[in-house]
């Protein structure tokens, strides 16, 4: 089998990129003869269907990418294998799509979506987000590496550490976090809510928006948004350094800090709904906070990042949920449960650790990969 893996190459720090540079480490470590390149360098792309001829083209990415990750390679004769992410609502390219034999898809919420917007659920089959558990395990929360870490973030010894991860806070679910911080404050122990963010325009707007919410809510001095860039290496020391991992994200197809968080054996506080029913278990590796709201809408506007005209208006036969509210009671409840005993922190973890290297390694998802492809393909 030779397979050509289309990402964010060379990979950034982000999901999609990891996502695919995981698999591409998986799939060389097995010994499958397998090549890396960005999905976008149609060059690139071409030099390598001309001389290297691969068995399938597998693609990361989301429905909008189609262009690149399906229609690229059919022009030139060679079999797409789309891995995508969802993002609400599948707006376009559906014709394309039903035409494949095999489309990957990162959790069941995903594939539900899709067959929903119009997608053969025959074509779909769940491959989960991989996760490199040598380097995302437990420390020794005296280990120099960690001590720094929250040294250099203002959290002393004796605080108990929130962390929260996202390209923005208030998509993971930030602001009912803070919210329900807010409602245990006083009787909590002595806590810290640190959010780790990627530097860039939409995310300097959200900060404000964010930490002025927590100075309304009275806890600004126990709040602080970490804006560094960072490389991948740095991630599991970052994780390593918290206590509770809090992301009830809003929208989320998969959950990929919430997986690497558990292997660093961290409880977690997710919302019970999306990607997180197949990473999470309820009350053994994480809380799952209740859904309070949906967010619905009957149109939507896109362009041509989707296909379309620019402004090219959407109107649903039925309105659609974009996205989701944890419930901050919950929220609120699982963290004190947490915060306040130590031994079910480590025993939560140690059971997500446990999930994360079962399920989750990125070794485990190569071969299964290789497993669909030889099921559904029948390349060998």
């Amino acid at each position: 089998m030779k397979v050509l893996v289309l990402y964010d190459y060379p990979p950034s720090p982000g999901g999609l990129a990891t996502q695919g540079d995981l698999l591409y480490k998986g799939l060389t470590e097995m010994g499958v003869d397998t090549h890396a390149v960005h999905f976008e360098s149609a060059q690139e792309k071409e030099w390598y269907y001309r001389w290297y001829k691969p068995d399938v083209v597998v693609g990361v990415g989301y429905w909008g990418h189609t262009p690149q990750l399906v229609l690229h390679p059919q022009r030139f004769g060679i079999q797409p294998v789309p891995w995508l992410v969802a993002d609400g609502y599948i707006a376009n390219y559906q014709e394309i799509l039903n035409a494949l034999p095999l489309i990957l898809v990162t959790s069941n919420w995903v594939k539900e979506m899709y067959i929903r917007d119009g997608i053969e659920a025959s074509k779909i089959e769940v491959l989960p987000v991989g996760c490199d558990t040598d380097s995302f395990k437990p420390f020794d929360k005296n280990d120099p590496k960690i001590l720094a870490v929250r040294e250099a973030l203002g959290v002393t010894p004796e605080q108990i550490m929130i962390l929260t991860i996202g390209g923005d806070a208030a998509s993971k679910g930030a602001q009912e976090v803070m919210q329900a911080l807010a409602i245990i404050d006083k009787k909590a122990p002595n806590w810290k809510y640190v959010c780790k963010v990627w530097p860039q325009p939409r995310t300097k707007v959200q900060n404000l928006l964010d930490l002025e919410m927590a100075t309304q809510l009275g806890i600004e001095k126990n709040v602080t948004y970490a804006t560094n860039t960072i490389s991948r290496n740095f991630m599991p020391y970052l994780l390593g350094a918290c206590d509770i991992y809090a992301a009830p994200s809003r929208l989320e197809g998969f959950g990929m800090p919430q997986v690497e968080a558990g292997a660093c054996g961290k409880p977690v506080i997710g919302i019970n709904a999306m990607g997180m029913l197949d990473t999470l278990i309820q009350g053994k590796t994480a809380f799952m906070a209740k859904v309070a709201r949906q967010i619905v809408v009957d149109e939507v506007i896109l362009g041509s990042e989707s296909g379309f005209e620019n402004k090219h208006k959407v109107i649903f036969n039925q309105p659609r949920t974009v996205d989701y509210r944890a419930s901050v009671d919950d929220i609120a409840k699982y963290l004190m449960e947490l915060m306040t005993n130590q031994p079910l922190r480590e025993e939560m973890g140690k059971a997500g650790r446990e999930r994360a290297v079962e399920f989750f390694d990125y070794r485990v998802v190569a071969k299964n990969f290789v497993q669909i492809i030889g099921d559904k393909l029948g390349i060998k």
